[in-house]
């Protein structure tokens, strides 16, 4: 069963733009869309989130849109950084491109529904998505069946 989620307390908006959504669930590739998949045992290394960043600065440099790479990086390291804590690990990133909109879609190993926690400026942590809401003009999260989901976020160019 495929569920797209964005429930306020999980995510905002309806769900995915609609070419997002067609993307995601035909499972098929976009114009402009770069994969990064994440070593099975390196998945859960804080590494792993660096890796991750200097493949955002790559793909956004060859597609010619650097200038968005600094807010997508940090989207991409929240995403990341939540798949090794809470799902399981991540699985790979997933880069998509349609102007005037980018996409980040982080894979991990759980159907755990992400939720932004409350504000609190003494917490440690738990800032991540609420800096991804910050962001992006959209995010939410794709179950496409099985035993993994999609985390994606939006970001306007």
């Amino acid at each position: 069963m495929t569920t797209f989620d964005a429930r306020p307390q999980a995510a905002i908006g309806s769900g995915p733009p609609g070419w997002l959504a067609t993307i995601l669930v035909d499972g098929r590739a976009g114009e402009c869309d770069a994969v990064f998949p994440f070593h099975e045992r390196t998945a859960f290394e804080p590494a792993c989130v660096a890796t991750a960043r200097r493949f955002v600065d790559q793909t956004l440099t060859s597609w010619a849109a650097a200038d968005l790479a600094y807010d997508v990086q940090l989207v991409v390291s929240e995403l990341v950084t939540n798949a090794m804590r809470h799902g399981g690990g991540a699985v790979q990133l997933r880069l998509l491109f349609r102007r005037p909109e980018l996409a980040c879609v982080v894979t991990d190993h759980s159907q755990t529904v992400p939720v932004a926690a409350s504000a609190d400026v003494f917490a440690e942590f738990g800032r991540g998505l609420r800096l991804v809401d910050a962001l992006c003009s959209a995010w939410g999260w794709f179950a496409p069946g099985g035993s993994r989901k999609l985390v994606w976020a939006v970001l306007s160019a």
